[in-house]
């Protein structure tokens, strides 16, 4: 069954047609009418409501100003932006003062720079309006950014609700490790406050509660490239400079790694020479016998 706030708007016995509901809907595509003008697209689920034409005027308006399309009202949409189209299109949604705003991908057809402003913009209109949003994404720094609740979903099965800052330092299992950022995993067996890596030579300090075979998670950014002795030893594979960063590969007996490392290790080890791996933090699950080279991308 489905309830919002606390009402029951869908069960075996109950269907309450979803015009009656209290929801708003920006879907995927922008769906803006291209034969009305931003006032009048804006103003539609409001003029299929009856309401009077002084409270369609003022509703608009204030609409308009929250999404920053004041000046754009009698624009039709063949003359605006992917972005203003997009903006449209939750106006429109907004208007109606929905109990639940839901949001099916909505910025995926934008491009990266408009993509990551629109991210500020909702999350800004969510927060001045108080309105409770779901939002449907595949995109893992939109879900980062934007939620205050993050649920990461498998093939429908929910695996963890959780904070932001939860899903990504403490996932409760690999998929959610390897689904929300970046993540290097290796195989061990761990025993005696150690864990012994599966075709690497270095073993890894550990005073956890998992034993046996486990799965070895660590972050890139968790590693740390130096010259001398550390946790993992290895040579660099490749390397790019990305300003801030050393995006790094580093192969470590079998297996090669990602590691973000400080900008000023860029080019500083030759190809050949066994530099070390600093690990700042790792999870450690139990094996669950896949193969995450080839099934967790």
């Amino acid at each position: 069954e489905i309830r919002i706030d606390g009402d029951l708007v869908s069960s075996r016995d109950v269907l309450v047609p979803p015009e009656e509901r209290g929801i708003g809907m920006v879907f995927q595509s922008y769906a803006v009418w291209p034969h009305m003008n931003v006032f009048d697209n804006v103003a539609y689920p409001l003029k299929i409501r009856k309401r009077p034409k002084e409270e369609i005027r003022e509703k608009v308006e204030r609409i308009l100003e929250i999404v920053h399309l004041s000046r754009f009202a009698q624009r039709m949409p063949s003359e605006l932006s992917g972005g203003q189209q997009q903006r449209v299109a939750l106006g429109r949604a907004l208007v109606a003062e929905p109990r639940v705003l839901l949001l099916d991908e909505p910025l995926s057809n934008l491009d990266a720079v408009l993509r990551e402003r629109m991210r500020f913009e909702i999350k800004e209109i969510q927060k001045k309006l108080g309105i409770n949003v779901v939002y449907v994404t595949h995109d893992q720094s939109e879900a980062m950014t934007m939620s205050d609740r993050v649920f990461v979903i498998n093939s429908g099965i929910i695996q963890q609700v959780d904070s932001p800052v939860n899903i990504y330092r403490k996932p409760k299992n690999q998929f959610v490790a390897d689904f929300v950022g970046k993540v290097n995993f290796l195989k061990g067996v761990s025993a005696d406050g150690w864990i012994r890596l599966d075709g690497i030579e270095d073993i890894l300090p550990y005073d956890g509660d998992v034993t046996g075979k486990v799965d070895v998670a660590i972050r890139p950014e968790n590693l740390r490239i130096i010259g001398g002795e550390a946790h993992l030893h290895g040579k660099i594979v490749s390397e790019f400079f990305m300003g801030d960063v050393n995006d790094c590969r580093v192969q470590i007996g079998e297996k090669e790694l990602r590691v973000i490392s400080d900008a000023s290790t860029y080019g500083k080890f030759g190809r050949e020479e066994t530099i070390g791996l600093e690990i700042s933090d790792f999870l450690v699950f139990p094996d669950n016998g896949e193969d995450f080279d080839e099934i967790l991308t």
